[in-house]
């Protein structure tokens, strides 16, 4: 029964940092003629947030390997909840990208010690299971957690930042009541697990990669609200359902990617999803309708859903004796990569018409990566055996 309700309140605490960090993709529009700022600074409100999730996952990890990561958890966990209450409450275009940064700085301070206490907390022939079921609240957050938010702003924009606040805040006292001490016997020098990781040349290579696909994939994820709204006059609650849509899609994805594998072999199931996910955002800004491109999304991401679990097991299996600090600087490459893509992409959606700027910025990016793993042999058959 303990275990049962760890693994719960590990599964809602990865669903609501998940939502959180997809929060103000859809309200983009809203916020943009609230603030009554160029179009193009909209974005740095989502780059604010993973900024500070970048910056904090770096530091934060090796000290959490050498504290009790409860303590860590339960402080950032609290600080999340406040600072996703003060976007709530932010009357200006600053005070918002604040609240943001803090939101993201604290978010990596809780989430990563979910996936650090299931090792510690669950027997060894259940940490996959736990895992995969933790990690499906990142899936269901997308699902249900963004549209939930373009719904929850139809009331006003500010009451999706109190209503994940409120739940953090709950999930924070829960923890405190239920999570065991997690304290860490490890007490070795985080620099020099760094070095390590720097003269892994394939694990740089493939983070590299990782980085420019992530940034290109978060380019176009985080202005599709922005361009429903501009393009098709689509309400906010509207936009939160065709969210749904492509959601659906991305979770399918995520359930399939282990048959495609097994299907078409690893290198092409690789490729091939590389290959769809850069046409489907070629063909994207053609659609004559919004609910032909909501379609053409729902089956990038589910092109998505399907490549990310190949992303981490061809990180894992060169990371040797480093899995954990890979799986941070992970999280870290693809936060580094949304806040670069925020500027980018306000940039790209105020310049060009509908979303072309944002679209074929994505599938450049997307190739430019692929061409990264095929460079290092990922797309050829002789490395099905080893991976």
């Amino acid at each position: 029964m303990r275990l049962k309700r760890l693994s719960l309140l590990f599964f809602l605490i990865t669903f609501i940092i998940g939502t959180d960090t997809f929060l103000v993709s859809p309200l983009l529009p809203t916020l943009t003629q609230y603030y009554g700022i160029p179009e193009h600074l909209s974005g740095f409100i989502v780059s604010a947030y993973a900024l500070g999730y970048t910056l904090s996952a770096i530091v934060v990890g090796p000290i959490s390997d050498r504290h009790d990561r409860r303590r860590i958890l339960l402080i950032g966990l609290l600080i999340f909840a406040g600072a996703t209450a003060l976007g709530g409450l932010a009357n200006t275009y600053p005070m918002m990208l604040a609240a943001r940064f803090l939101a993201g700085l604290a978010a990596a301070c809780a989430g990563p010690q979910i996936w650090a206490a299931i090792p510690l907390l669950f027997p060894k022939d259940q940490v996959v299971k736990m895992m995969g079921y933790v990690s499906a609240g990142l899936a269901v957050a997308q699902i249900v957690g963004v549209p939930l938010g373009s719904f929850l702003a139809a009331v006003s924009w500010r009451f999706p930042f109190f209503f994940v606040g409120t739940i953090a805040l709950l999930l924070t006292l829960l923890s405190a009541r239920y999570l065991p001490s997690l304290s860490s016997a490890d007490d070795h020098e985080s620099t020099a697990v760094y070095r390590q990781v720097w003269h892994n040349r394939p694990v740089v290579k493939l983070l590299f990669a990782y980085f420019l696909f992530q940034m290109a994939n978060f380019c176009g994820f985080a202005f599709i609200g922005t361009w429903f709204a501009k393009s098709y006059g689509l309400s906010v609650s509207l936009i939160g359902s065709l969210m749904l849509v492509i959601g659906i899609g991305q979770f399918i994805g995520s359930l399939l990617s282990s048959r495609f594998v097994r299907w078409l072999t690893l290198p092409r199931a690789f490729a091939l999803e590389f290959l769809l996910f850069i046409i489907g955002y070629i063909v994207l800004p053609v659609a004559p309708a919004a609910w032909v491109a909501a379609l053409i999304l729902a089956f990038i991401y589910l092109i998505g859903g399907a490549i990310f679990p190949l992303f981490m097991s061809t990180l894992q299996d060169q990371a040797g004796e480093t899995r954990g600090t890979i799986a941070a600087l992970a999280n870290a490459a693809m936060y580094l990569g949304e806040a670069i893509s925020g500027g980018v992409g306000g940039f790209l959606i105020a310049t060009f018409t509908g979303f072309y700027g944002v679209a074929w910025f994505t599938a450049a990016g997307v190739v430019v990566a692929a061409l990264l793993y095929a460079a290092q042999g990922y797309f050829r058959p002789v490395h099905d055996t080893n991976h």
